[in-house]
């Protein structure tokens, strides 16, 4: 009689294993479910995934540092070429003032 309740103690912790076990499963299923439905609706807003989100983010990153360094590239002829047309006109101007 001795094995009688140590059997119904194995018996019982058997059938917890086993519930946690289906337990485990049931909740790996309705993860996986769960992904799918959301994985659905983020596809039908047209959402991007974070790694096409940050290439473009250093794209335009690199695009605003070429337009900075363009802008100061176009200020720099403007005040060269500003500065020849006023050397230009002012000598233009004495030489119509010696006419």
């Amino acid at each position: 009689m001795s094995n009688g309740p140590n059997r119904v103690l194995d018996e019982l912790a058997k059938l917890m294993t086993d519930a946690a076990g289906a337990a485990q499963g049931v909740r790996n299923e309705a993860e996986t479910a769960f992904r799918a439905q959301a994985e659905r609706v983020l596809n039908k807003f047209d959402v991007v995934h974070r790694d096409e989100f940050e290439v473009v983010k250093e794209m335009a990153a690199k695009a605003r540092q070429e337009v900075e360094e363009l802008k100061k590239r176009l200020d720099n002829l403007e005040n060269k070429s500003g500065s020849k047309a006023k050397t230009a006109s002012s000598s233009s101007d004495k030489d119509e003032k010696k006419k």
